[in-house]
């Protein structure tokens, strides 16, 4: 079983930065894909980027290259979620998941049905 926690929301003004952490326990987390998803009241959950936990894959939606960045630490078992230059529209519940196949699958967006582990996410709010 997999065990995903995520912290390090909060509330900052557009322009600014944030740093979320997902920690991963358990077990066959290292040969899958990790993501950031985000929601917003009444919609799906949207790819945000995504990470191969065993290599050096990485992923992005249009909306944050470049000014988001997805990184890990295997000492710790930590995946990072680098947010600079926020905008209002990065508003959201951000989560992080694990995707239900193992392989390198991380060239690909993020799609919310491909995933199946769930931490239970932290919230970012970003005013204008």
């Amino acid at each position: 079983q997999v065990q995903l926690v995520e912290s390090g929301g909060g509330s900052v003004q557009a322009g600014g930065s944030l740093r979320l952490s997902c920690a991963a326990s358990g077990s066959d987390y290292r040969g899958r894909c990790l993501a950031w998803f985000r929601q917003i009241p009444g919609k799906g959950r949207e790819g945000v980027a995504g990470i191969y936990m065993a290599g050096s894959t990485t992923v992005y939606a249009d909306s944050v290259t470049g000014r988001f960045t997805i990184s890990r630490d295997d000492s710790t078992n930590t995946v990072y979620l680098q947010m600079d230059s926020l905008k209002p529209e990065d508003t959201g519940m951000y989560y992080c998941a694990l995707r239900r196949n193992s392989g390198d699958f991380c060239y690909i967006i993020p799609q919310e049905w491909d995933y199946g582990y769930w931490g239970q996410g932290t919230q970012v709010t970003v005013s204008s």
